[in-house]
């Protein structure tokens, strides 16, 4: 059992694996992870023996694997490694059938590939989207073009994929985003526009006490880039109410604590829900992985929706996503990616006075969470030992809001829910 795969929980693997006859042909036919078996490449063998190497020796003539294999980022190129070695090492073409669309988080990419018997690919399908190809493996073909595709593009077109079959498949058309004038919201209502059209998108800004005036204006230039339909609805007075309705509880009038910081975001989440509730839209949530892996979100504010499309792309991604977007056209605004990253609940509030330069934080993420280093192996790689322990018991700590984060979309090894599955009653760290 490992990251989203239970298999193991409820299957043991098969006695034996036989060929099949079919067409004049010896089919060895594997499921998924039987080809992930090669020790020279895949480290967590699942059995000791190999049923591809197997299939091979009992005369197969075609090794065929049918698959759902589950995208993430830099995993396409490690398949194409895995079935290469496969059909070098026994000189049988290789056939590669996977799934493709979006199921809750886990996102198909397709990918299906053809290889010959000295490993070259024959057929190669494309990615995120349905594809059918008739492929004769009696008849030379010329090698086909393969090109691994870039990290940002790969998540680009899988982040596509997976809001769109999330949407449709759990029965909306329309979707909500809080467009606060910062980079996370902006490069979301992006992809929701790119994925289901500008009709079906829905655009709020919230200004509220501390909101500046250009994330204002800068949400507007950038709904009107997008032609969605865009409402300002401000939070000022309502959160006055609050301040006033706690003054004799809680007191602090005048000082902006993390309370009332929070006070701001849930404002903000029950207007999102507010609308969901009366059109029907779908709320999508803009958190990165970055900051939620530390808590540095709001349960029922800005983590309130129904898919939390970022929740596993970390935030120096979502910088080089905006990129990948205003290359293709240049929708999102200039001040949008270039000033300072800041929540704006309180005066000159800036989001390096409170976490790590995001470069930092996102590497020692990457391996703590992604790879599963140790503190002392992650301060090997170079990085501060006091900060690398900030960060782990930040993670730590707030696993009781990674549990109740709603389902996102897997584009890393490990994303937050049924790939990563921590106690939350834990005694760390020895506190």
């Amino acid at each position: 059992m490992y990251d989203v795969f239970d298999e193991v929980r409820y299957f043991d693997p098969a006695p034996s694996v036989d060929v099949t006859g079919f067409g004049g042909r010896i089919l060895g036919v594997s499921i998924c992870e039987d080809a992930w078996n090669d020790p020279r490449l895949w480290p967590r063998r699942f059995y000791p023996s190999d049923p591809q190497a197997t299939l091979a020796g009992m005369g197969a003539d075609l090794l065929v694997n049918i698959s759902a294999s589950p995208f993430h980022a830099g995993k396409e190129h490690m398949r194409f490694t895995i079935y290469r070695s496969h059909a070098r090492k026994h000189g049988i073409p290789f056939l590669s059938v996977n799934q493709v669309g979006g199921n809750d988080e886990l996102i198909f990419d397709e990918r299906s590939m053809c290889l010959d018997g000295r490993g070259e690919p024959i057929a190669m399908l494309p990615a995120f989207e349905e594809a059918v190809v008739t492929v004769d493996t009696d008849r030379p073909a010329p090698p086909h073009p393969y090109r691994t595709l870039a990290e940002v593009e790969s998540i680009h077109g899988a982040l596509m994929l997976g809001l769109r079959d999330y949407v449709k498949k759990c029965g909306f058309s329309r979707v909500v985003i809080g467009l606060p004038g910062g980079i996370d919201s902006a490069v979301v209502c992006c992809l929701a526009v790119e994925a289901l059209g500008p009709g079906q998108v829905v655009g709020v800004t919230m200004p509220g006490p501390y909101s500046s005036a250009g994330s204002i204006r800068d949400s507007a230039v950038l709904a009107a880039n997008l032609g969605i339909e865009f409402l300002e609805i401000p939070i000022t007075a309502v959160y006055d109410a609050y301040v006033d309705m706690l003054a004799d509880t809680i007191g602090r009038r005048g000082e902006v604590t993390v309370t009332f910081e929070n006070i701001q975001a849930r404002i903000r989440g029950n207007i999102l829900m507010a609308l969901s509730n009366e059109y029907g839209y779908l709320v999508l949530s803009t958190g990165n992985k970055s900051e939620l892996a530390v808590g540095y979100c709001t349960l029922y504010g800005d983590m309130s929706g129904g898919l939390a499309v970022f929740s596993d792309v970390p935030k120096t991604m979502v910088y080089r996503l905006a990129q990948e977007i205003n290359r293709r056209s240049p929708v999102i605004p200039d001040a949008i990616l270039t000033k300072a990253p800041s929540a704006e609940l309180r005066p000159d509030q800036l989001d390096r006075d409170t976490l790590l330069q995001y470069e930092t934080l996102d590497g020692i993420l990457n391996a703590y969470i992604d790879e599963g280093d140790s503190p002392a192996e992650i301060t090997g790689r170079g990085f501060d030992p006091a900060t690398v322990d900030w960060v782990v018991r930040r993670v730590d700590r707030n696993e009781y809001k990674h549990r109740q984060l709603a389902t996102g979309l897997k584009v890393t090894p490990k994303v937050f829910g049924s790939g990563r599955r921590m106690p939350i009653a834990a005694k760390y760290h020895g506190e």
